[in-house]
C-alpha cells in the first residue's frame, strides 16, 4: 500500500464517527447531488439493473440513498473504521474494506459504480490506475458516476471534522477527468459543473457520468 493510502486510511479511521454525524443530512441540502444520483439510478435500472458498487463509500450515506432509489448496492472503503460506521448506520447493506487501485471484484461484474468524491485524495499519477479498475469491474454498458472538486490545484488538510489529519486534497479540471476516463476506455455520457453550495464548499463541484461500451 502506498504512503498516500496509508495516510488516507489513518485519517479517515480517526474521523469516521464524527464524519458520519456531520454529513448525515448533507444530501437533503444538495438538490444537484440528488439529481445526479437519481439520473444514475434511473439509467442503471432502465438498463436492467444489477449490482452497483459505491467505491470509497465512507459511512455509507450515498450507498443508503442509492438503495432507497431501488438499486442493488454495496459499499467499499479503504478505512476499516468507516466500514464499521457504515455497517452500524445501514445494517441491511453490505460494506467491505478495499482499495480502488486493486478492487476485489470480478471483471465485468457491475451494472454501475459510484465514485462520490472518493478520488479527491488520489495523486494525479494514480488516477489512470483507478480509472482502469473502474472500467475492468463494470459490465459492458455499465455506468460510472463521479463527483469531484473542480479546479487545478491541491491543498493540504491538517484539521477537519474536529480532528488533526494528514491529507492532500486534489481538485481536477473536468476536461482532465473526462480525458482520463476516455483513455481508460470509458465514454462520457454527461457532465455538470456547479458553483459551491453552503459554507463548507469553497470551490466549484463537478459530476461526470460515463459508460463502458457495450
Amino acid at each position: 500500500m502506498t504512503d498516500h493510502l496509508h495516510t488516507t486510511r489513518a485519517s479517515y479511521d480517526t474521523v469516521a464517527a464524527d464524519y458520519e454525524r456531520l454529513l448525515r443530512e448533507e444530501l437533503a441540502n444538495s438538490p444537484f447531488d440528488r439529481a445526479m444520483l437519481g439520473v444514475f439510478a434511473e439509467r442503471v435500472l432502465g438498463g436492467g439493473g444489477g449490482p452497483v458498487a459505491d467505491l470509497g463509500c465512507g459511512p455509507g450515506r450515498i450507498t443508503g440513498h442509492l438503495a432507497g432509489l431501488g438499486l442493488d448496492v454495496f459499499g467499499i472503503d479503504l478505512s476499516p473504521e468507516m466500514v464499521t460506521v457504515a455497517r452500524w448506520a445501514h445494517p441491511r447493506l453490505r460494506f467491505d474494506v478495499g482499495t480502488m487501485t486493486a478492487l476485489d471484484l470480478q471483471d465485468d461484474s457491475l451494472a454501475g459504480a459510484v465514485s462520490w468524491y472518493s478520488t479527491v485524495h488520489t495523486p494525479p499519477a494514480e488516477l489512470p490506475v483507478v480509472f482502469r479498475e473502474f472500467r475492468r469491474v463494470l459490465a459492458p454498458g455499465g455506468l460510472l458516476l463521479m463527483a469531484f472538486k473542480a479546479g487545478d490545484e491541491s491543498v493540504h488538510l491538517s484539521h477537519a471534522y474536529g480532528h488533526d489529519l494528514d491529507l492532500d486534497v486534489y481538485r481536477y479540471p473536468p476536461d482532465r477527468i473526462a480525458g482520463l476516463l476516455t483513455d481508460a476506455g470509458l465514454v462520457e455520457a454527461a457532465r455538470l459543473v456547479r458553483e459551491p453550495e453552503g459554507e463548507k464548499q469553497k470551490t466549484p463541484q463537478a459530476y461526470v457520468l460515463a459508460r463502458k461500451p457495450a
